[in-house]
């Protein structure tokens, strides 16, 4: 599939597009540790969402143990600066299988998703230290943005439609980084503009594997819900923002 093909949907998804100024920020040479930092915490923080309502909607005890424990090593890493990144590469299993809750008619298609998800993006985990030991950044802890947290406050308080807000939140998330991958990509050195290319069809598929979850469990038509997480989210990226980070609005 050529790259038009794979981001026709995103950008039809998307309720606009990335500025041209954001851009102009992200590819000036200072911004780089910067932008591959808050990369790499999004990554982690991508399967730390997906581990979550594996553990609070699908799965028994001792099966969310087995995801905390997998996690682990790379939160340790984070958080705690502990361990050598480039240990963290034998980490990425998941050696026990994952068996749905009982009475969870969702259950195993959110654990199958959800894991696949995890695995990939533990590994752009791994793969953005690696472009960062090249490149010479050091890695150092990194605020959050405004961006998950300004989509995530919109997020209703009661089941079952908190976990499908949360769904089509993860569905923004992962659309909104494959364009701006592909916004990046022409305009950075040749080492990171292939990794980012190289990102694309799986951050496209993750954006339809949410949307299709939240779709299934809900059992009727979001599209007006969808709507209105598409108008946050552009509000997000569209209006000033002074804090520059890899999902960050207008620069100031």
């Amino acid at each position: 599939m050529k790259l038009e093909e794979l981001l026709k949907p995103i950008k039809g998804f998307l309720g606009c597009e990335t500025p041209t100024e954001w851009i102009e920020e992200a590819i000036k040479e200072e911004n780089l540790p910067t932008l591959l930092l808050d990369h790499l915490v999004c990554e982690l923080k991508a399967a730390q969402s997906a581990m979550f309502m594996i553990r609070k909607y699908a799965v028994d005890k001792e099966s969310g143990d087995a995801l905390l424990a997998w996690l682990k090593p790379f939160e340790d890493f984070s958080y705690r600066k502990e361990g050598d990144w480039k240990d963290l590469a034998k980490y990425n299993n998941l050696t026990k299988a994952m068996l749905p809750k009982s009475g969870t008619p969702y259950g195993q298609d959110l654990i199958n998703k959800m894991v696949l998800l995890i695995k990939e993006e533990l590994h752009h985990f791994y793969q953005v230290l690696e472009i960062m030991d090249e490149y010479d950044i050091p890695y150092e802890n990194i605020s959050s943005s405004r961006y998950a947290k300004g989509m995530l406050t919109h997020v209703t308080n009661h089941e079952p439609h908190t976990l499908i807000d949360k769904l089509i939140c993860g569905a923004y998330i992962e659309a909104r980084s494959c364009e701006r991958f592909a916004k990046l990509a022409p305009h950075v050195d040749k080492r990171l503009g292939d990794f980012y290319v190289s990102l694309l069809r799986s951050e496209a598929r993750h954006y339809q594997d949410y949307l299709t979850l939240a779709e299934e469990i809900a059992g009727h038509d979001i599209s007006e819900r969808v709507a209105y997480f598409g108008k946050v989210e552009a509000d997000l990226i569209s209006s000033p923002d002074e804090d520059f980070k890899f999902h960050s609005g207008l620069p100031v």
